[in-house]
């Protein structure tokens, strides 16, 4: 299976955000992807202090989705768009999967939000898994699953081949200045991504931004922890790798005795 991981830069509007989205979809199908990812809360744009995303409403975001569906569609590959998402009166960091014939399969939310996110969404409660051309797919948002080991877990316990993690880490403005994936000098965040992956044997791909200053590569890490593919920092564009799905076996996940921790 070929799955991608976009590296796009921060959309200036819902609608740069859009061409972003369609331009490096073509560009992963082009290489015959089967789905890809893009970054937290891509659309309208991560709320960080130093940048200024598109006020949103209900109806600007089922807008943009139906414009992303029809990107899936439209080039035969299935997407991972994280987004907000009005739902109930509240307004959740969401990932949205949808087919590769432009079906809406369902939403992933944060649940464990970073506490300086408390008062930008609601946290979900829920965690599911889909399923891409006969792979099970599960999702982990940014600090959860940097954070909370136990959101990649659970997945991989479900029967998760691969666990996508839209993640936005770093700054335009001032950070690190990585030059190679999992180098001990940078961030811890690369290495928390690796030990999802080995802790659960399992396939992990992650998306970030092209950041400046970025503190994590989108990169596809495999069962053993090793980086499989990542995209050169501070550049826009998509990585794209063939993975062995027999590869991720789950072992360790499967082995995990939950009633030695939980009573």
């Amino acid at each position: 299976m070929k799955i991608a991981v976009a590296s796009p830069p921060y959309p200036e509007s819902i609608e740069n955000g859009l061409y972003w989205i369609d331009k490096f979809v073509q560009d992963a199908a082009l290489q015959q992807a089967e789905i890809i990812c893009f970054p937290e809360s891509y659309l309208p744009g991560y709320p960080a202090t130093e940048f200024k995303p598109e006020s949103s409403s209900p109806e600007k975001l089922q807008s943009a989705l139906q414009q992303v569906c029809k990107i899936a569609a439209d080039n035969a590959i299935a997407i991972i768009i994280p987004m907000d998402w009005y739902d109930e009166g509240k307004i959740f960091n969401v990932a949205w999967v949808i087919s590769n014939n432009g079906e809406p399969l369902g939403y992933q939310t944060k649940n464990q939000l970073d506490p300086s996110e408390d008062n930008l969404w609601a946290a979900g409660t829920e965690r599911a898994i889909y399923e891409v051309n006969g792979v099970k797919i599960g999702i982990t948002i940014c600090h959860e699953g940097f954070r909370y080991p136990e959101s990649a877990r659970w997945a991989a316990m479900q029967g998760a081949k691969i666990v996508f993690h839209p993640n936005c880490t770093g700054s335009n403005i001032e950070g690190s200045m990585p030059v190679s994936w999992g180098d001990k000098e940078t961030p811890y965040y690369e290495k928390a991504q690796m030990m999802r992956a080995m802790e659960n044997t399992i396939y992990v791909a992650t998306s970030n931004y092209a950041f400046d200053f970025p503190d994590s590569a989108s990169a596809i890490i495999g069962p053993d922890g090793a980086c499989v593919a990542w995209q050169p920092y501070r550049e826009p564009g998509v990585t794209v790798a063939e993975i062995d799905v027999a590869e991720s076996t789950g072992l360790l996940a499967s082995r995990f005795k939950a009633d030695l921790y939980y009573k």
